[in-house]
């Protein structure tokens, strides 16, 4: 188990890499979502490991990098995109990388992005974008998620079923058992501090500037990849994004909802090759 301390927080990463990590590949490094892990972009950094040596890893608080007893940072992404960075010194990661992050992660990645330009040579944002301030709803939002967060009791992984029934509202196609069962295993152990943090952090007024800001800024080559059917951020947010900045390209995958990689892997990854493939100005 692979252990990197950034910011005085043990952070878990895991190189994947095929026929050896000491070959001259460019690296591809993918970020999770709120309440996930590493583990879900396991399966599309194999795919990807024959021409990138591929990096994930857990975000401070979620997956294998828990926090101190007695931490006391903060949880805005602002903080997340930073601790990337760091993370990047530690491994000794100099040559820009392809960066590949998912919802909450992506708008960790869009900050990155436009905070660390020259780590860049392009970027995958997945299943994020612009969301319009409603003082209501975004009220009625954080109540809700923090009550959510409270009530994450350890036998609730002994509910028959809840692994189903508790990603049913983000998949349109079905995904294999062991991802179903592996997502409420992240979600139920997420530290509380973490878990509601980034939730405040995320979805707040600040944010409805400050994230159209960080893509105004970005300057790499960058994919905005949204589900046709994604119920928690609707692919009409990444359409009001891309207008923003004329390095960005939009794809759609059909028939899926906010885990395109999962839900519809071989369109997926064709459609990023595609965009790898594709020549830029510049």
């Amino acid at each position: 188990m692979a252990i990197a301390q950034v910011q005085g927080v043990p952070h878990y990463y895991e190189w994947i890499c095929r026929g050896g990590c000491d070959l001259p590949k460019p690296v591809m490094l993918f970020v999770h979502g709120w309440g996930g892990s590493s583990h879900y972009w396991r399966s599309t950094a194999t795919a990807f490991s024959e021409s990138f040596h591929c990096l994930i890893y857990d975000l401070r608080g979620f997956g294998r990098s828990e926090l101190p007893v007695d931490y006391s940072g903060d949880y805005a992404l602002d903080d997340y995109a930073l601790d990337l960075e760091v993370l990047l010194r530690q491994l000794d990661i100099n040559s820009p990388i392809i960066l590949n992050a998912h919802s909450m992660g992506a708008s960790i990645g869009a900050i990155f992005a436009a905070q660390f330009p020259q780590r860049l040579d392009r970027a995958i944002l997945n299943c994020n974008g612009i969301f319009e301030y409603d003082a209501r709803a975004f009220g009625t939002f954080q109540k809700i998620a923090g009550t959510i967060v409270r009530l994450r009791f350890p036998w609730l992984r002994q509910v028959p079923g809840l692994d189903r029934l508790a990603i049913a509202r983000f998949l349109q196609q079905p995904i294999a058992p062991t991802e179903r069962r592996q997502f409420l295993e992240d979600f139920l152990s997420a530290d509380n501090r973490a878990a509601a943090g980034t939730l405040l952090a995320s979805v707040n007024e600040m944010m409805v500037t400050r994230l159209p800001q960080a893509f105004r800024n970005i300057q790499c080559p960058t994919l905005f990849l949204a589900g046709e059917k994604d119920q928690i951020i609707p692919a009409a947010m990444a359409k009001r994004a891309i207008a923003l900045n004329p390095n960005f390209r939009y794809i759609e995958i059909p028939q899926v909802g906010h885990f395109p990689m999962l839900e519809n892997p071989h369109l997926y990854q064709a459609e990023i090759q595609q965009f790898l493939r594709d020549k830029f100005p510049g």
